[in-house]
């Protein structure tokens, strides 16, 4: 099943575009990307993360292939990357292909007129659309027109544990929430915390609020705040939500001081595989950093790995995901005509073909393909990577992260009050009479 984008309302955009708008008298007048000659030659930008050398790969074999049109590539930190894009894009200086993270930030680029519609070039070229994960692609939506596609790796969030210490405890990995809380004493006892939280980062604890708001309500209850409707954020999903996690907190179901643990650092991580804590719920590309980080433990197969349990009565479907679907490229509206064509030509045959995908699932991590079970047979990280594969394949929604998929404004208060959630020092109906006042 393939889930249907719902759009945001004006007013939910409306910060972000207002961001752009302000970026672009900022910015400098000097010329961008955009603004040389005219020819065919394009530009892209990207982030320094693991995919970079996989990008500049298919930069260098396009280049050798097409010398009268070249790509010219340019990387930087994300936190760098985040600020100077909406400057270039304010500016009229954006590169080309433009690197995003899809939701907010996206559908305001939309609503500015800044990317081109690709829908027309995927009706003329629907090998491309097929060879998509349809649970992905659709993240790169806005009000059923196509923007963006996916570029590099899919990245669920689910609950890693420690094989070793439940063997220990005599007891398995969580099914249901019943179980989840069950678990808890359990570790308590042995002096054990049930999970690690890098609630420093914030964005950890999304992920529990996230979960359990669908488990319990379905992604209808985030479609209604993403399209602002009023008293979005009091729906009794996110009110219950809301109290389970507080009753979490009070069983002591967090490491001591979780508030103080950055998820940046890979603390939380560590904390799981030294057998401090029992589990963590983080992404699937934590599992990379896993590997370079402690490879005795993923090599001695006591990293086991399980979906976030379901909640008795709930409605929403068990095969939800959230996390990071892909990130993606758009093109630039504000490039000539011939630098669009190249562009659409890069992503029709440069991304993600053949040796594309294997120097991402290189790297350890899957990426937003169909059909590609036998190439990652063939890893050393098989195992996890076709069980990743097979959860985003078969889900019949991926949700792109609240903190991305919303306006910056609205996705700032939301952290900031449920981080006070977590602490205790708000109500859950007060987070959501709180968060009311930003739709």
């Amino acid at each position: 099943m393939i889930f249907s984008h719902q759009s945001f309302t004006r007013r939910a955009r409306g910060g972000a575009i207002a961001l752009v708008a302000a970026l672009a008298l900022t910015a400098c007048g000097s010329s961008g990307p955009n603004q040389g000659d005219g020819t065919a030659g394009a530009s892209l930008w990207a982030t320094t993360t693991g995919d970079q050398p996989v990008i500049e790969q298919a930069i260098d074999q396009w280049n050798s292939a097409n010398p009268d049109s070249p790509m010219r590539g340019d990387f930087f930190s994300s936190d760098a990357y985040k600020p100077k894009i909406r400057t270039a894009i304010g500016a009229g200086q954006a590169p080309t292909l433009i690197y995003s993270w899809g939701g907010g930030v996206l559908t305001s680029y939309v609503d500015n007129g800044s990317l081109v519609d690709l829908s027309g070039f995927l009706s003329e070229n629907p090998d491309i659309i097929n060879r998509y994960l349809p649970s992905v692609l659709q993240n790169g939506a806005v009000d059923g027109a196509t923007y963006a596609l996916p570029i590099n790796k899919v990245n669920p969030a689910f609950i890693y544990y420690n094989k070793a210490v439940f063997t220990d405890a005599g007891v398995e990995p969580p099914r249901t929430w019943d179980d989840l809380l069950k678990l808890v004493p359990t570790f308590n006892e042995k002096g054990i915390a049930p999970f690690a939280l890098g609630g420093q980062s914030k964005w950890p604890s999304l992920m529990w609020f996230e979960y359990l708001v669908d488990r319990i309500g379905g992604s209808e209850v985030f479609d209604r705040i993403a399209a602002g409707e009023p008293d979005a954020w009091t729906d009794p999903a996110i009110i219950r939500a809301g109290e389970m996690i507080q009753e979490l907190v009070d069983a002591g179901g967090f490491i001591d001081n979780f508030s103080s643990i950055p998820s940046t650092s890979g603390s939380e991580l560590a904390l799981m595989y030294t057998g401090k804590a029992a589990m963590v719920l983080q992404l699937s590309s934590q599992y990379q950093t896993m590997k370079a980080s402690a490879p005795d433990f993923v090599a001695s197969g006591d990293l086991g790995y399980v979906p976030f349990p379901t909640v008795e009565g709930g409605t929403g479907d068990p095969g939800f995901l959230v996390g990071t679907p892909s990130n993606f490229f758009s093109i630039s509206s504000q490039a000539s005509s011939s630098q669009q064509e190249t562009a659409k030509t890069f992503l029709r045959d440069s991304v993600l073909n053949h040796d594309y995908v294997q120097g991402v699932i290189d790297t350890g991590a899957v990426p937003p393909i169909a059909g590609i079970e036998d190439q990652l047979a063939g890893s050393s990280d098989a195992d996890f990577l076709l069980d990743v594969y097979d959860m985003v394949r078969d889900a019949p929604r991926f949700q792109l992260s609240w903190d991305q998929a919303l306006s910056p404004e609205q996705a700032d208060s939301m952290l900031t009050n449920l981080e006070l959630l977590f602490l205790k020092q708000i109500t859950p109906s007060q987070f959501g009479d709180t968060l009311n006042g930003t739709l």
